[in-house]
């Protein structure tokens, strides 16, 4: 635990010195962070709506009585109004003037052009990367709804290696399969890209956060028969629907792509993708006993007319 609260409190002390926090002044303009914060918050407040000051002491978790002088030193600069409620008199809100609404507006500019300096060195993946490590953080630490969302997309370089590395690793956690199944998804993953048919075959790969969540493989057996493979979603993206939604996708590709029928093999041990392809219409059709991946297991093979 100790260790961990060192690192907590470095990539603090990292954050608070990358945006400025300890500056007097913040963005090169008249005034400090605090400051700066209770103008974004009044500007972003919806007009029918607008907030009073123990509101934002409350959103913001501080002390009403710093943030009612904060509120009042912006007041003296003609910043910020506040006005009764058309609801309750006693509650007063509080508005931006027109010269708070400028100067909130070139604070919002130099703010969106500081990011955008950090963020224009990184490539597009490592970007994705950052944000989804940014996102993770407020929703592990209560700030975003415990459910992560996600996206599907042709895969990346890099990412069919990760595929590999992950759905071996997986079965191997979680079934106890021995390191040459990750032989025979490095096999099936190679065939795919050196017969890789573009307008028959495809790969979605499941992005969350900036990292890979899951993926499927479409690949042409015959004119009339696709085959679906290597679907699998990661521990932390179960739940939500991923899994189906990756099938779905290859069920309207396939029929898209004038198929007639979609097989795929699995193994009986795999109950939750079982699960997932029954509720998607396949149906069993064979089993078959079989010594691999240093396990007894029963190999089922599945289809579906399109």
């Amino acid at each position: 635990m100790n260790g961990d609260v060192e690192e907590v409190r470095a990539f603090n002390r990292f954050h608070t010195r990358l945006v400025g926090a300890l500056s007097e002044h913040l963005l090169e303009s008249d005034y400090a962070l605090p400051q700066v914060r209770v103008l974004y918050e009044v500007a972003q407040a919806p007009r029918d709506k607008p907030c009073s000051a123990s509101e934002l002491a409350s959103r913001l978790h501080l002390d009403a009585g710093y943030v009612s002088r904060l509120v009042a030193g912006l007041e003296s600069e003609g910043l910020i109004v506040r006005a009764p409620s058309p609801e309750n008199a006693k509650r007063l809100t509080l508005s931006l003037t027109a010269r708070g609404r400028k100067a909130f507006a070139r604070l919002n500019d130099a703010s969106s052009r500081e990011v955008t300096g950090l963020l224009e060195p990184l490539a597009p993946a490592d970007r994705r990367m950052l944000t989804g490590s940014m996102r993770r953080i407020r929703r592990m630490l209560g700030d975003l709804p415990h459910q992560a969302a996600f996206v599907l997309r042709d895969p990346e370089p890099g990412d069919l290696g990760c595929i590999i590395s992950r759905q071996a690793r997986l079965y191997a956690d979680e079934y106890g399969w021995d390191w040459t199944y990750e032989g025979l998804v490095a096999e099936i993953v190679g065939q795919f890209v050196k017969n890789f048919d573009r307008e028959k075959e495809r790969c979605w790969v499941a992005e969350s956060e900036g990292e890979v969540v899951g993926s499927v493989f479409v690949v042409r057996s015959d004119e009339d028969t696709a085959k679906l493979r290597l679907l699998y979603v990661e521990p932390s993206a179960r739940g939500l629907g991923l899994g189906r939604r990756l099938v779905d996708e290859c069920l309207r590709f396939a029929k898209a792509k004038g198929y007639r029928k979609m097989v795929l093999w699995t193994n009986d041990c795999l109950v939750s993708a079982r699960r997932i392809y029954q509720a998607a219409g396949f149906t069993l059709v064979s089993e078959e006993p079989h010594r691999s991946f240093g396990k007894d297991l029963v190999g089922q093979y599945w289809e579906l007319m399109l």
